[in-house]
């Protein structure tokens, strides 16, 4: 057995196991303990884990594995979490760069607030009947009327496994306007293989989305999921092409402890 300390944090509900993994100690390898410590009847409960490593050019790099016990894609809110993260190890103050699965990201912190750097998105692929955004994450985007009635599990879990998007799947988010720049979403995630309270990733992917329709006309569109408010800004250089993507929002930890697995 080894014993690990975690901390747990939260980004909009979007929660992630924590770990200085600075010393490389962790089992990377070991599925089965990365899916135990997510778990939530059996484990510490999260929707993944997050390992905080050294990286030679950044202040550190971001290793991200879905609960299941996958490496994943990035994870938006997950890159939040993991600059507060920082700022409690007093690796950074206010300011940050760090390298994840899909490259270089900056990101600014000011008390519980995160706005964290997306990469850059070059396409937005639209047909009569899916929008996909890939933000780090590849994302299908349905609009739906009754968001807070409708049947995200039953309905995501159908567009995750589609032909379509065979081997590796896509995240799927529901959206309703509030208004012209303002949308609530509720997420399908692949890998937790559920609806989650926030997803990053894909409300960046919605944002986008909405202002290549023509819907949104703004810059900045706030979102709001089931756990809280998202605030996404961009620059649309060209038709489908976004850069300096910011997604913007609160990361807080939550508790922290030991516990055991098998390494």
């Amino acid at each position: 057995m080894q014993k690990i300390t975690f901390y747990k944090y939260q980004g909009t509900g979007n929660d992630f196991v924590m770990i200085d993994n600075r010393a490389l100690f962790f089992p990377k390898e070991n599925q089965e303990a990365i899916a135990l410590l997510c778990d939530r009847r059996f484990g510490i409960g999260a929707d993944g884990l997050i390992l905080l490593e050294n990286d030679a050019i950044t202040d550190f790099r971001m290793v991200y594995y879905n609960s299941d016990g996958s490496e994943s894609t990035m994870c938006g809110n997950g890159g939040r979490c993991i600059v507060a993260f920082a700022k409690q190890l007093e690796i950074i103050k206010t300011q940050c760069t760090f390298m994840a699965v899909d490259g270089l990201h900056h990101a600014t912190i000011k008390e519980d607030e995160v706005a964290l750097q997306m990469i850059d998105v070059n396409e937005v692929r639209v047909n009569e009947h899916q929008i996909f955004v890939h933000t780090g994450s590849p994302h299908h985007i349905v609009e739906v009327n009754n968001l807070e009635s409708y049947k995200v599990f039953e309905e995501g879990k159908k567009i995750r496994y589609a032909a379509l998007y065979t081997p590796g799947g896509t995240n799927v988010n529901f959206v309703e306007a509030i208004d012209t720049n303002h949308y609530k979403v509720r997420t399908y995630e692949r890998g937790v293989e559920d609806e989650t309270f926030s997803c990053g990733t894909g409300a960046t992917a919605v944002a986008i989305a909405m202002h290549h329709l023509g819907k949104a006309t703004k810059e900045e569109i706030g979102i709001v999921v089931p756990g809280g408010s998202l605030t996404i800004s961009f620059s649309c250089v060209a038709p489908g092409i976004y850069e300096n993507v910011i997604l913007k929002g609160p990361a807080k930890k939550v508790f922290s402890g030991e516990i055991s697995i098998n390494s």
